[in-house]
């Protein structure tokens, strides 16, 4: 076990699945040299050479749409765009041909793609590199949507989904990405797609979290303990394929469901949770479930802090909902 960060541990995992399988190739913008914006591809390049480790033109749409050439002979695709921010040129590529290939060619054609992406607030970014555009790629038919919270599923889940059938995003709480560490294997591990983590049981309500904003849940939830209300907070990890089975077992213990992300409220992803809750345990809840999210507006500069619901924010929803 070594005590590592995210960008470590997602290291690792790319370098684990290049020794183990010459068909992954990873390419983005300066992924090879640089080793990418956030220093996750550092060494790679000197490692398996330019050939399997491709700094790209600045072209986000070209750079998907080749790597879906590439799956479709076999090969295994990891691409890297720089902010999640830049993604939406590539999105006719990855909507109109990377999710339906399966699904159109009866399964003779996988493209296996798996596209990692910095997302959220917390660094400062401003408009164009602090989106967390989650909701987009969880409504497409044909895609996994995975993001890890911590360096020890960041690597299990990164492994998982290249070795996956689908193509899956992954995205990465750039937030955490140095702020997180914690003890991970060396060797080869999976964390199984579809799985959901009770990060700290609870009585009293059920609060649903992923990504950045699980740190803040938990930070709520131990200030609720203090206040005699027992929160149990569940990291989703991967988004879509949901865990629903976790997430309703705990609603009917608790009666209560509280969503957090940091996306706006409006067609976010937790209007979905809500949904999927309340059609699937209506007769648990003791009180209408409670979404804590950013606000319906372009992701601001100065009101960074303001705009992300941090603890100051989900506290007062888990108390009342506790009470009601």
């Amino acid at each position: 076990m070594a005590l590592i960060n995210m960008v470590q541990a997602i290291n690792e995992a790319l370098r684990i699945s290049m020794r183990g399988d010459e068909r992954v190739v990873v390419l983005g913008e300066d992924v090879g040299k640089v080793g990418g914006v956030f220093r996750v591809t550092a060494g790679l390049q000197e490692e398996f050479g330019e050939e399997r480790v491709i700094d790209t033109p600045l072209s986000e749409n070209g750079i998907v749409g080749s790597a879906v050439g590439m799956a479709l002979y076999g090969m295994v695709p990891v691409v890297e765009i720089q902010f999640a921010d830049f993604i939406w040129t590539a999105y006719d590529q990855i909507v109109n041909e990377l999710a339906k290939y399966r699904y159109r060619s009866g399964g003779e054609y996988s493209a296996k793609i798996v596209i990692r992406t910095p997302v959220g607030g917390g660094i400062r970014g401003g408009h164009y590199h602090s989106q967390h555009p989650e909701a987009a790629f969880i409504g497409v038919p044909g895609l996994k949507v995975v993001i890890p919270s911590n360096p020890y599923d960041a690597k299990g889940l990164l492994l998982a989904s290249i070795r996956d059938p689908d193509p899956v995003v992954f995205l990465e709480p750039k937030r955490v990405y140095r702020a997180a560490k914690g003890e991970v294997p060396d060797g080869d591990y999976l964390v199984p797609l579809e799985s959901a983590s009770i990060v700290r049981p609870g009585r009293h309500v059920t609060v649903l979290a992923y990504g950045a904003m699980l740190y803040e849940a938990l930070d709520a939830a131990a200030k609720a303990a203090d206040k005699g209300v027992d929160a149990e907070v569940i990291d989703l990890r991967t988004l879509w394929p949901l865990d629903i089975n976790t997430v309703i077992d705990s609603v009917k213990r608790t009666g209560r469901l509280v969503v957090v992300h940091e996306a706006p409220r409006t067609n976010g992803f937790g209007g979905e949770l809500v949904s999927l809750v309340t059609e699937r345990a209506f007769f648990h809840l003791e009180a209408p479930p409670v979404r804590v999210t950013g606000f319906d507006t372009p992701f601001p500069y100065t009101l960074e802090l303001e705009y992300l619901p941090l603890s100051h924010r989900i506290l007062p929803a888990i108390l009342s909902l506790a009470r009601s």
